[in-house]
């Protein structure tokens, strides 16, 4: 088989450009996915491990597709084993329970039919019942950088896949926080939409009145761009809803918590510095931030097992493990069978639904054009640990999420600063079913620093080598005030070339006529650093007026001509990160 020059992560956009220069075939992605895969295998993240018995039908699927009108075509998904692909088996974890669907769910239909390839079935907590990842006869579900620690679930495999470079994104399920905690400890963006904006056909509920699918990227915009192509009311499912997602746009307020978050685990004081560094970051977003009593989102969270919700679990799930006995993992047994309890008759249930609905009124009175931001996880746990301790520490998990659901809110949780080497922190933004477009708006801003710059004096700077993003400079950007805006590629009239210098840098060149198209990235930078950030730039480079492919002009980085005798031509490789 052979190997390709393939990124530890991967990206839909970077995927999409790859495959029209030619440089990349889905096909031979997908070879190395199922490569991957077998290396990884003591992560425990498949059920149905990727191969290509199972992609080859959909690869040839896209020779039927014209890649401009389908958004994801080739782009690999995995998909949680408790969400059903047509001919392959599933299993919601349990073998016994297993069945083989003979249609698509419907998220997964329409992201076939936008040229998506599925490549395998991942593991989870059983019944999508957990938050640690570990509830599963498949084996414990390593985190992806830190195998001794959890790998949050209940969407253990999908996270791990996405992290560990096996899929470009996947779908998860979330019910208490299953399609987001698994996302903080991984580092990686985990989008859940309102109640209803996705269709749950196909799906196995764990809680059918609260179930939603979820999807798992690195990136706000591979979300983004998933829930695009599922979003969508679907008339065969009766839990379906309109509701469109408009244009991302920014909350009047933030909403922070009075008390300070409980941190827990092994870990606890590195995630409180990780999200008091989160909160330092949030008051520079420049948005009005007050602080309100949180106590009743816990109210309302502890209704979901604690209370009469969780026999909505056994109603669906009950008839079979009282029939099967010795089939489902204990912990999960021990869990479902507490909604049998008698003590959760018809009316608990409806005085609990009548306690949520104020609860309701208030959240979504308080979050009208505002979005609540609070840690998705206080903590992490070993594997060890949550053995040991199996209830308690899944409990804790969810301190942060539970309530989400319940309260019909929507939910992105998005990354932070690690709080240590390889221990991920990330915060969640929550508003109302009718907010979507305010969280993925805050997201954007909070993650990139994207906003409209009002009454504020600003230059665009044109970048091409290590300050673009992921490269070793890009902090002097940063820490020039500067923010990301948008990829974009010279006029055809450049070369670049390979400067002798350490480390090795790219230098820009106008040419006289004979030149090429050379990718660069453009930046937001305050008047007020332009000078102090030049006076970091060495010879023969400068800063001087670059000429963009639609023929403005900006500032960005060039280089003198007599550099070029003593430097490597590059330019045919069209760009700095293909070096």
């Amino acid at each position: 088989m052979q190997t390709i020059n393939m990124p530890q992560t991967l990206s839909i956009h970077e995927l999409k450009k790859n495959y029209q220069s030619k440089k990349l075939t889905p096909e031979a992605l997908c070879m190395e996915i199922v490569k991957r895969a077998e290396s990884d295998k003591e992560f425990n993240i498949w059920i149905t491990a990727p191969s290509m018995e199972i992609i080859q039908p959909y690869l040839e699927r896209l020779n039927q597709m014209d890649p401009e009108q389908t958004p994801l075509w080739g782009i690999p998904f995995a998909i949680k084993d408790n969400i059903d692909l047509a001919d392959v088996p599933t299993t919601a974890g349990c073998p016994d329970y297993s069945f083989t669907p003979s249609e698509h769910a419907t998220a997964v239909k329409r992201l076939i039919e936008a040229g998506a390839i599925p490549i395998g079935k991942t593991n989870l907590d059983q019944f999508a019942t957990g938050l640690v990842g570990t509830r599963s006869p498949y084996g414990e579900t390593k985190n992806a950088l830190s195998p001794d620690l959890i790998s949050g679930g209940s969407s253990s495999g999908s996270a791990v896949s996405v992290a560990r470079g096996l899929a470009a994104f996947s779908l998860g399920t979330d019910t208490a926080g299953s399609g987001r905690v698994p996302a903080a400890l991984n580092r990686l963006v985990g989008l859940k939409t309102s109640i209803g904006a996705w269709p749950v056909k196909g799906l196995v509920p764990a809680c059918a009145s609260l179930d939603c699918i979820t999807v798992f990227a690195n990136s706000l915009t591979d979300a983004l761009m998933v829930d695009v192509v599922v979003r969508g009311f679907e008339e065969n499912d009766p839990w379906s809803r309109q509701i469109e997602r408009r244009t991302n746009a920014l909350p009047e307020k933030i909403l922070l918590l009075k008390k300070e978050p409980e941190f827990f685990g092994p870990f606890a004081e590195e995630y409180r510095q990780a999200w008091e560094s989160a909160v330092d970051r949030i008051n520079h977003l420049s948005i009005p931030i007050e602080y309100i009593d949180g106590s009743y989102l816990s109210e309302a969270a502890s209704i979901l097992y604690d209370g009469p919700w969780v026999a909505e679990r056994w109603a669906d799930l009950g008839s079979f493990i009282n029939s099967n006995e010795k089939t489902v993992f204990p912990v999960t047994e021990t869990v479902l069978r507490n909604g049998a309890n008698p003590d959760y008759d018809a009316a608990s249930v409806f005085n609990a639904i009548h306690k949520l609905q104020a609860f309701k009124q208030k959240a979504h009175q308080q979050l009208k054009n505002a979005v609540l931001i609070m840690p998705t996880s206080g903590g992490t746990w070993t594997r060890e640990q949550v053995r040991e301790n199996p209830i308690e520490t899944n409990s804790k998990m969810g301190l942060y999420t539970n309530h989400c659901n319940l309260l019909d809110l929507c939910a992105i949780a998005v990354p932070c600063d690690d709080a240590s080497e390889n221990l991920p922190f990330g915060i969640s933004m929550f508003s109302s079913n009718v907010n979507e477009h305010l969280i993925s708006g805050l997201s954007d801003l909070f993650l990139n620093g994207v906003r409209s710059s009002v009454n504020k004096a600003t230059t665009l700077v044109a970048v091409c080598g290590l300050h673009m993003r992921g490269f070793a400079l890009e902090k002097q950007m940063k820490d020039h005030g500067a923010v990301f805006v948008r990829e974009d590629k010279t006029a055809g009239k450049y070369k670049m070339v390979k400067l002798p210098s350490l480390p090795p840098k790219p230098g820009l060149i106008r040419t006289n006529g004979s030149g090429v198209s050379i990718e660069l990235e453009l930046w937001e930078m305050p008047l007020s650093e332009l000078g102090s950030f030049a006076t970091l730039i060495p010879s023969p480079l400068g800063l001087g007026k670059v000429e963009l492919e639609d023929g403005t002009e900006v500032l960005g980085f060039v280089c003198e001509a007599i550099a070029a005798e003593d430097a490597e031509d590059i330019s045919y490789t069209g760009g700095w990160r293909y070096i």
